[in-house]
């Protein structure tokens, strides 16, 4: 639809950005932080490690202050549980919980919402090498001890969680035999996989049940990747394809965090490969009982599918190795078939860009689950260039974020309680498969691969554009 008058945003609206501890704060062995397996794991000898990042850890007051000049109404960022339990269970590292007080006290004392992820891929790397980390049930227990102790230390301060990040591609990673980084059982990869979200999902909704008893006020849910799907024709078999995407890549984890049951339709596939979870005593009890309260979305891209028949099963999906362009084209047999999109341009990284996808995930999550939307992930990965005067001019950063913003304004319109925009990322940081060349962030960080320099911040041209929609509240772009 088309309005001749848009609503505006809410006058408490969350303008901010967001970060991951293990992209961004560095210190990866200080003050009696373990590694967590992410860090661990071989990186090309061209792509930066995670030792140093962008040095957040130490430099957090210089980054949350140049996020106060931009006008920050919340800062979305990481706990790291390698900080707060080295060893994944048992001794709290009072270090730790001290440096996340410090942050949090930080964003305070400039009138900043602390937006804080509980689990934002990196896992212990000691549990994985205990018990296989999510592979085994004992990491449900272990990780809901790791967030009541979050929840003791800051949840007088901290309203405003998400659970598990982006935990909910597993289906798109199957023809590699990989999920999360792990290799699965050659015999019933589905399976195995399976098992590992469902013991994640029980996971969640205990530490959603904890956090609701401990703190009622608070905000509590999971952070899912969504990439809505566009039908490849007019063929109906095409159309189903769009619903199935939409299933299998999202409602199949939100329907167990937000409705307290599994989604049907991919029940009876999983039920048809012999690959259902096995179901414990007691996990559907607490699935049903413990549901969000919010949905936290993080928005790239969208995908174009068609119908996939069943033949060639077993060689399953067109998936890339470094979470590229391809994934947006993955294949699930018999479910569907993923397609380039003629009518969207793309990244330098390949990644297909469609603004008016985001207005389509806000509005199918919105009408779904009726719970308010806070983004906590969107933007624009790219090359930017420190110039000689220190500027960087990162226009075509600008036209993406006003080309989302402008959607994010149509979906309030359109009914959706969307609460908050904090796109990917505050300060440049280690790009996941990338490194450092793969630049987000308001904020340049001076450093290379691995040529550390003096990684000094530097204000790029969107962080003064950004300013000036925070105070006018998105009214002006």
């Amino acid at each position: 639809m088309d309005y001749k008058k848009l609503k505006p945003f809410p006058e408490n609206f969350l303008w901010g950005a967001s970060t991951s501890a293990f992209q961004c704060e560095g210190a990866y062995d200080e003050d009696g932080k373990s590694k967590c397996a992410i860090e661990l794991r071989p990186v090309p000898p061209n792509i930066a490690d995670f030792s140093t990042t962008s040095d957040h850890y130490h430099r957090y007051k210089e980054d949350i202050a140049l996020m106060a000049e931009m006008g920050f109404k919340a800062y979305r960022f990481s706990i790291a549980w390698t900080r707060i339990i080295p060893d994944g269970v048992g001794k709290v590292n009072p270090l730790g919980i001290a440096h996340y007080n410090d942050v949090i006290n930080e964003c305070l004392k400039y009138g900043i919402t602390p937006v804080v992820t509980l689990h934002h891929f990196d896992i212990p790397n000691c549990l994985e090498e205990k018990y296989g980390g999510w592979r085994s049930r004992q990491i449900i227990e272990d990780f809901a001890a790791y967030c009541t102790e979050c929840f003791k230390a800051f949840g007088d301060r901290v309203k405003h969680w998400t659970v598990n990040n982006e935990y909910n591609d597993f289906f798109f990673y199957m023809s590699s035999r990989s999920f999360g980084g792990m290799t699965m059982n050659a015999e019933n990869p589905l399976k195995e996989a399976a098992n590992i979200t469902h013991i994640k999902l029980v996971a969640e909704s205990k530490v959603i049940g904890i956090c609701r008893e401990m703190w009622p006020d608070a905000l509590i849910g999971p952070t899912v990747n969504f990439a809505p799907a566009y039908a490849n024709s007019s063929r109906p078999e095409d159309q189903l394809a769009v619903e199935n995407n939409d299933v299998f890549r999202v409602y199949y984890y939100l329907d167990v965090a937000c409705k307290g049951k599994y989604h049907p339709l991919v029940w009876r596939y999983l039920e048809d490969r012999d690959a259902l979870p096995d179901i414990q005593d007691g996990d559907m009890e607490i699935i049903a009982s413990h549901h969000a309260n919010w949905i936290s979305l993080n928005y790239y891209f969208p995908t174009t599918v068609g119908y996939a028949s069943m033949e060639n099963e077993n060689e399953a999906m067109n998936v890339s190795k470094d979470g590229g362009a391809d994934n947006m084209n993955a294949t699930i047999q018999g479910v569907l078939k993923g397609y380039s999109n003629p009518y969207c341009q793309k990244s330098e990284f390949g990644w297909e860009l469609d603004p008016v996808g985001i207005r389509n995930a806000l509005r199918r999550l919105s009408y779904r689950y009726d719970l308010p939307i806070i983004i906590t992930e969107n933007g624009l990965g790219t090359f930017d260039k420190l110039e000689e005067d220190g500027t960087i001019h990162d226009d075509y950063r600008i036209e993406y974020l006003k080309a989302h913003i402008e959607q994010c304004h149509l979906a309030i319109t359109d009914g959706v309680d969307l609460v908050g925009y904090c796109p990917w990322s505050a300060i440049d940081l280690i790009s996941t498969h990338q490194g450092m060349a793969k630049r987000y962030g308001f904020i340049y960080v001076n450093r290379d691969e691995h040529d550390l320099k003096d990684l000094a911040r530097y204000r790029k041209d969107s962080f003064y554009w950004y300013k000036h929609v925070i105070a006018t509240n998105g009214e002006e772009l």
